[in-house]
């Protein structure tokens, strides 16, 4: 069961490949690599010790946008997420700053050591976003799928982003979702009728602890 830019099986030999798009795979290995790592950075900052070790691999040294999630233990209640969409740096780092910035999402207060044992990571890998073109807004709705896309929604200076899974977590359809990331930027639900506005959408291939420094699952948006 595979991720690609949508979904498709790989054989033979590579059957433990997650596929992000036609050019980038990543193996449960490496996904596994990550979720320990944002762990690792978590762990390390709200400590307050230095942060010195990095991922090892192929894909750790190239450029892809992630978001670091912590949820509660066992409540699964978000405690904070927070990532970088664009592909603008090389994916280490990037989760290192994720995982950091997660710590201080400013919707809660700053993650405490007490707070450790009682969280669990998820981390997002996601595709480069992608500039939806309709010749009218109607159009959005069979332009994108609740669950398996992502969306960013931005008119002027608002921008708001929601990851695939959290459509699922709601049971949003299109529309909903739709409604629920222009709520998410600041703007009416509805902003997405309007011409000026600009849409997004990606994918995105999620790892995450089953229980806090557990066993690592990869999680169907």
């Amino acid at each position: 069961m595979l991720l690609r830019v949508c979904l498709r099986k790989l054989e033979g030999t590579k059957e433990n490949l997650v596929w992000i798009d036609r050019m980038i795979e990543i193996s449960f290995e490496d996904g596994e690599k990550a979720v320990r790592y944002a762990r690792y950075v978590i762990e390390k900052h709200v400590k307050g010790e230095e942060i010195e070790d990095k991922p090892d691999g192929k894909i750790f040294e190239e450029k892809h946008g992630v978001f670091v999630t912590i949820n509660k233990y066992p409540s699964k209640m978000l405690r904070g997420c927070i990532g970088i969409p664009e592909p603008i740096m090389p994916l280490k780092d990037a989760l290192k700053e994720a995982a950091i910035s997660a710590c201080h999402d400013p919707r809660f207060p700053p993650l405490q050591e007490n707070e450790l044992d009682e969280i669990v990571v998820e981390v997002s890998i996601l595709t480069k976003p992608e500039l939806i073109k309709v010749s009218k807004p109607e159009e959005y709705i069979k332009e994108i799928k609740a669950g398996r896309d992502g969306l960013i929604i931005e008119k002027g200076f608002y921008r708001g982003l929601l990851l695939p899974q959290v459509a699922t977590e709601y049971g949003w359809d299109e529309m909903e979702f739709l409604n629920e990331t222009c709520m998410k930027a600041g703007l009416p639900p509805d902003c997405w009728f309007n011409e000026d506005v600009k849409i997004y959408r990606f994918q995105a291939v999620i790892f995450e602890e089953e229980e806090p420094r557990g066993r690592i699952v990869r999680k169907n948006a």
